[in-house]
């Protein structure tokens, strides 16, 4: 079984395709279609996990966090999560949703500034 995309979280993956927050929505509008360099994938499954963005080619995710991930259960999922992933070779970049939908001329700079530093530029 792969741990790319798995079965199991299909159809998670879909229905938040179809139920995107704003902050997603702004930010999969500049991330779609190569505009940074390189191919991002929305709601993108690793292992038990799926992510709200990811390249696969540099192996970084994105992640729009809403005021939930404040909380501090939250907080343990997430370092979990993203150990998981740093264990599969992935860099996470986290955002809150305020941010995004108030400055994301800056979000998209820190992004770029990612994948320069992943590709080796």
């Amino acid at each position: 079984m792969s741990i790319k995309n798995p079965r199991k979280t299909l159809e998670q993956r879909r229905a938040l395709r179809r139920n995107q927050t704003k902050a997603e929505e702004i930010l999969w509008n500049e991330l779609r279609g190569k505009k940074l360099g390189v191919k991002f994938r929305r709601q993108y499954g690793i292992g038990p996990y799926v992510l709200d963005f990811y390249a696969p080619s540099i192996k970084l995710a994105i992640e729009a966090d809403g005021k939930i991930h404040l909380k501090k259960e939250v907080k343990v999922k997430d370092k979990n999560r993203e150990a998981y992933l740093g264990k599969c070779g992935a860099f996470v970049l986290r955002f809150e949703n305020e941010v995004i939908e108030s400055n994301v001329s800056q979000v998209l700079f820190e992004i770029e500034e990612k994948i320069k530093e992943l590709e080796g530029l």
